[in-house]
């Protein structure tokens, strides 16, 4: 073990120096002893160390001390796995090799020989081992890798932090490939013991020059053999270079109005790239520009169509970017050239020969001004005088005045005046008009129909005026009795006037006016005018009435009033005859002495008296006009407005019905004027409000709606209506129907097996039909539901299912269903009950169970009956009534409907005592019956029965069987046989162990075999000597048919039966006991019931059911968690047949026991839904606390055979 020395202590001397050793020369600055001394040596971390030591003495004991701390004589040093010794010792070398040097080698080390037979200690002198750690990281603020933002000028602080390192590491700023000088540095101690960090400040301050290149910090170590670095990217921000506008062209600023200018702006340098944007006169115009950041140039193009406006207008482009002090701009100003953009001719140049026309010609603003000329035709005029004007945007505005005679030939020649400068070479200017010299017409007439030919009223007529000469071109004037005729201005009026337009042929105008003709045209004057020329013709048109009116006496008619009507026909051509009529009726009438008629024609008139009456409201009296000459007939008719009091019509609805929930509608049918102005509706004597309610809502019409209809809103609704000339009222009936709704049922119905009984279904419904009533068994199967042998009769709301002399097969559930017609039928159910007198189930002549009557184990007897009302059970044993005071009995009665279940629990069970006949008899008012049952011991099972042939094939047989008494033990079933003629018996265990059903494989075709089956459980086998378990048969021929079963049960190879030793293989009883665990199926074959004839059991094991039954009054309801007091009660398991037993042996039992989840803690049945009565007293009952084997007596032990 190494050892820490202050100093130089004497080592003991452990060997001699190799003679060889003493003749090795020596350094000269050796110690004696020593011919090679260790150096001080300095290493990068992670790199391999050799301080070198040769001693003189081979065989010496030699080792390394490191800060004093010996490391020990061991070459491989195993304290420190890195550290061994080197070289070769017989030749005294002994260097120290140190791998993967860290920081903790970092020490002073010497080389210590120990005293030996030929020579003293040494100690080298000592050497330090220095240990350099180069900076893995350097940390720059800001992040390294990063790129920063930085304004040129400004000053800014960077950091650098270099990470742990011996020595403490030189840190460097580089700026854009340059050292920066103003730093700061200072050394720090480091996160461990001889490390240091080195934390360095600079101040650097940007150029534009900087931007986009790196500022690096870089550390620099004796342990590097590279300086690291870090970096960062310097984004710095500078103004970009003044704006240079480049003008297209030489002349800068001049430009014609109307050209398209193109002016391009650029920026050079700057970060970010400047932003361009044009004004004009100080006004912003365009902030569009693109910019190239490779080359850091900024470009705006101003595009502008060069207006007039634009005269003297400044264009300037400014250039800026975030880090501008101000703005910078570059300006242009704009001189405009522009033609005069309109000419105008102020004057009439319309005239009658012979007179003078005066005119102006004016231009707008140019630049430069332009001169005036006149033309008339290609004769230049001369002007009368010639002015010049300022105009806008700095242009001039030019005048030239006209006076000249005009004659009739120079009508039709343009007259024109023309705009021209040197500046506009190119272009001409000029207004022009043309010179309209007046003169009049010189004659004038009509065409159209001669004068007094009759024309009937719509008659198509075409009147046309004609005109020679004249300008400008006469306009012919059409005029109707001195009035101008014009057309009728809205268009949806027919168009009885057509006026045509003027038109020319040659020298020849014409207007056409068409008529169809009217009244107003009989004997009208129509007169054409062209200035001081006219010309008339005059029309005799024949025309039916013009209109019919009829004047009445009285406008407030009542019944009994009487009314005088007066028709009177204004006028027509000829004369009319007048008749009146009402609703087809010719009626009397007197004729009145005409008046004078409008559009010179005749008038006629005549009156009729009519006596009035209600049936008269609404009916038309109507007066006609009939022209024989015309063969026309002209009417008008008069509407009668009788007002009387509301009436009700024949067609009022009485009754009105409904579906309850649903809507109804009561109409109303009245006949009144004016309408009635209000109506009411009453119900049992309070007014419904005619604002509406919840429920109900009064029409327009009065009839009343209303929704959510139910059977008390049946009944009566008074209707009142009420008109200004009086009231009436009706009685309207809302017949509510709705869905029945049983009232009476009563459940249960009883009734004595034997006796009659009515099943009473009464129920509240509307409508009241005969046939509603339906009744239903409820039943499982088909037959179930037949109601033949009862009786249905219905009266009223009662319905009843009569039912004579009442069978067991009766009871059930019944369902009364009742349909009026309005959804949904009801539906009621009610339970007959059949009462009987008790029925003790019966499977066998006589029940066996079986249990140890060693005292340590108990039994429970099942006992079920059915009967009506509930049973009573008692006990017997051997005849003598049971003392279940007894604490080793206990006893459960459970009821479930008609069916009744009395479980006794024998503890303790004693051979002297319990192995006896005990009776149970079930009773309850109408009679008693009664069943035994035989405790006896645990044997060997009974031999199964009923083994059959249920499919075949030449190579298979399928078997069936009935299992038997198993002896109060698991049983299994062993199937052996043999092929007749054939020596040797061959035996297959059947799997899974409980099965009733297996088939024999293996066979050979057209043979004849031999076949027992065998049951036998913990104390033996059943023996081949019963008939019921054994069988022949012979497999059928390859060509004959077989049948196959429809399912195929695991099957194992068969095995003679002379290589199965006696005791059976450790290999089948390990294979038997894990199928025996295996196996859950559905039928109890360990039942330890056993059937003594061929007729299927009548209980059957549900292992796997286990029905909720609560507890009734005969049960004692025991909480869970039982004390010890209570370990040795029995629950329900088995519920009829089946041993029940406490500490059964846990190897001799098989799994039947352990099938069943039921703790000594848990009385209480499992809650799972109820399926089936019959089987709940075959369940298996779970054990509670098994037993050691060693508790089991010997002769029960182990497998027997």
């Amino acid at each position: 073990m190494a050892l820490r020395t202050p100093g130089r202590v004497p080592l003991l001397l452990l060997g001699l120096l190799t003679t060889g050793l003493a003749h090795l020369p020596l350094p000269a600055s050796a110690p004696r002893g020593f011919w090679a001394l260790p150096e001080n040596l300095t290493v990068v971390e992670g790199a391999t160390a050799e301080l070198r030591c040769g001693v003189s003495a081979p065989g010496s004991a030699v080792q390394w001390a490191k800060d004093g701390l010996l490391l020990g004589p061991d070459p491989r040093i195993p304290s420190f796995p890195r550290y061994r010794l080197e070289g070769d010792p017989d030749r005294g070398e002994f260097h120290l090799h140190i791998e993967a040097c860290d920081l903790s080698d970092d020490a002073e080390y010497e080389c210590q020989v120990g005293r030996s037979e030929t020579g003293p200690e040494l100690v080298s002198p000592r050497v330090i081992l220095t240990i350099l750690v180069p900076p893995k990281v350097l940390q720059l603020t800001p992040e390294a890798g990063s790129t920063v933002t930085w304004v040129a000028g400004q000053e800014y602080v960077v950091s650098c932090v270099s990470g742990d390192a011996k020595p403490a590491p030189d840190i460097t700023f580089i700026q854009s490939g340059q050292t920066v000088s103003d730093i700061s540095a200072n050394v720090n101690v480091g996160s461990r013991e001889k490390l240091f960090t080195t934390e360095a400040t600079a101040r650097v301050t940007p150029q534009s020059s900087d931007n986009g290149k790196l500022l690096v910090c870089e550390g620099s170590s004796p342990a590097l053999d590279t300086p690291i670095r870090v970096s960062v990217t310097m984004n710095v921000l500078f103004p970009p270079g003044p704006p240079v506008i480049e003008w297209p062209g030489l002349d800068e600023g001049h430009v014609r109005a109307g050209q398209s200018l193109e002016l391009l702006c650029v920026s050079r340098g700057g970060n970010p790239p400047a932003t361009l944007q044009w004004l004009k006169n100080g006004q912003p115009m365009s902030t569009a520009w693109g910019t190239e950041h490779a080359e850091a140039v900024a470009r705006s193009m101003l595009v502008m169509i060069v207006r007039p406006e634009d005269h003297g207008a400044r264009l300037s482009c400014e250039a800026h970017n975030s880090v501008s002090t101000g703005t910078q701009e570059r300006g242009v100003t704009l001189q405009v050239t522009f033609p005069p953009s309109a000419i105008t001719i102020l004057g009439s140049a319309s005239q009658s020969e012979n007179k003078n026309v005066t005119l102006s010609c004016i231009t707008k603003s140019s630049r430069p001004r332009v001169l005036l000329r006149w033309w008339l035709g290609w004769r230049q005029l001369l002007p009368t005088e010639d002015m010049v004007m300022d105009g806008l945007h700095g242009g001039h505005i030019s005048m030239s005045n006209l006076t000249f005679l005009v004659r009739r030939e120079d009508n039709g020649l343009t007259l024109t005046c023309e705009a021209f400068s040197e500046a506009f070479t190119k272009e001409t200017f000029k207004k022009s008009l043309i010179l309209n010299v007046k003169y009049p017409a010189q004659k004038l007439w009509i065409e159209g129909p001669p004068e007094g030919q009759r024309l009937r009223a719509g008659t198509r007529v075409r009147l046309v005026c004609l005109a020679i000469g004249g300008n400008p071109d006469p306009s012919l004037t059409w005029f109707k009795d001195s009035r101008a005729v014009t057309e009728p201005r809205p268009p949806q009026e027919p168009r009885r006037v057509q006026l045509g337009s003027l038109e020319k042929s040659g020298s020849t105008f014409s207007r056409e006016l068409v008529l169809i003709t009217g009244p107003s045209d009989n004997q009208a004057k129509f007169t054409c005018k062209a200035g001081q020329l006219s010309a008339s013709t005059q029309l005799v048109v024949q025309f039916p009435p013009t209109n019919v009116t009829i004047l009445a006496n009285a406008s407030a008619l009542r019944p009994g009033d009487a009314l005088n009507l007066t028709c009177i026909s204004v006028s027509s051509n000829p004369p009319v005859n007048l008749s009146w009529e009402k609703e087809g009726e010719r009626l009397e009438s007197v004729a009145i002495p005409p008046r004078s008629a409008p559009f010179k024609g005749s008038a006629a008139a005549r009156s009729v008296l009519l006596r009035m009456s209600s049936r008269d409201h609404g009916h038309r009296v109507t007066c006609r006009a009939h022209s024989t000459e015309l063969r026309e007939t002209m009417s008008a008719f008069y509407r009668l407005n009788v007002l009387y009091p509301p009436e009700f019509l024949g067609e009022q609805v009485l009754v009105v019905t409904a579906v309850e929930q649903g809507e109804a509608l009561l109409p109303v049918s009245v006949s009144a004027n004016p309408a009635p102005e209000a109506f009411n509706w009453t119900f049992r004597g309070y007014r419904l409000s005619p604002a509406g309610g919840p429920r109900h809502r009064i029409l327009s019409g009065g009839a009343l709606q209303l929704w959510n209809v139910t059977r008390a809103d049946d009944g009566l609704y008074q209707l009142h209506c009420q008109n200004s000339e009086g009231t009436a009222e009706a009685l309207v009936r809302l017949d509510v129907h709705y869905a029945p709704t049983i009232r009476v049922l009563q459940d249960p119905t009883e009734v004595n097996i034997g006796g009659s009984v009515d099943i009473v279904c009464t129920v509240d419904a509307n409508p009241i039909l005969p046939g509603m009533f339906n009744w239903e068994r409820l039943g499982e199967e088909e037959e179930d539901h037949s109601l033949d042998d009862m009786e249905k009769m219905s009266k009223g709301s009662t319905g009843r299912l009569r039912i004579h002399h009442a069978k067991l097969d009766q009871a059930g559930a019944y369902q009364c269903i009742v349909d009026n017609g309005v959804a949904p039928p009801a539906r009621g159910l009610v339970r007959l009950v059949v009462r009987f007198a008790p029925q003790v189930e019966h499977p066998t002549p006589l029940t066996k169970v079986a249990a140890a009557g060693d005292s340590t184990s108990s039994a429970t007897l099942h006992c079920r009956a059915r009967g009506v009302p509930n049973i009573v059970f008692t006990w017997t044993k051997n005849g003598v009534a049971l003392d279940l005071q007894d604490p080793r009995y206990t006893e459960h009665t459970y009821h479930q409907g008609m069916v009744h279940s009395s479980l006794l629990t024998i503890a303790n069970v004693s051979a002297a005592q319990d192995y006896a006949l005990f009776t149970c008899t079930a009773t309850n008012p109408l009679g008693s019956d009664r069943t035994n049952i035989q405790l006896v011991s645990i044997s060997r099972p009974d031999p199964p029965t009923g083994l059959k042939v249920m499919s075949m094939t030449p190579y298979s047989v399928g078997l069936e069987w009935k299992p038997g008494f198993d002896g109060g033990l698991p049983q299994r079933f062993q199937i052996r046989y043999e092929a007749l003629g054939t020596p040797g018996i061959l035996y297959m265990d059947v799997l899974p162990p409980q099965a009733t059903t297996f088939t024999l494989t293996g066979l050979q075709p057209s043979t004849r075999y031999r076949v027992w089956l065998l049951a036998s459980n913990a104390l033996g086998d059943s023996g081949l000597m019963d008939k019921g378990s054994q069988i022949s048969v012979t497999t059928p021929g390859l060509d004959q048919p077989s049948g196959e079963p429809d399912y195929q049960l695991p099957t194992e190879q068969p095995t003679s039966i002379s290589e199965k030793t006696e005791a059976g293989s450790e290999e089948d009883r390990v294979r038997n006991e894990y199928e025996d665990s295996q196996w859950t199926g559905g039928q109890d074959t360990q039942s330890s019931m056993v059937s003594t004839t061929d007729v299927e059991p009548y209980y059957h094991s549900m292992k796997d059911f286990s029905p909720q039954l609560p507890p009734t009054l005969e049960e004692v309801s025991y909480p869970r968690g039982l004390t010890h007091l209570e370990e040795d009660m029995a629950f329900p398991g088995h519920l009829y047949d089946e041993v029940e037993r406490l500490n059964a042996p846990s190897g001799a039992w098989g799994p039947l026991y352990d099938e069943v989840p039921m703790g000594l803690c848990d009385p209480c049945w499992p809650e799972e839904t109820y399926e089936d009565t019959r089987g709940i007293y075959d369940q298996v009952a779970g054990d509670f606390d098994p037993m050691e084997t060693d508790s089991l007596p010997f002769e029960l032990r182990g497998h027997l055979v």
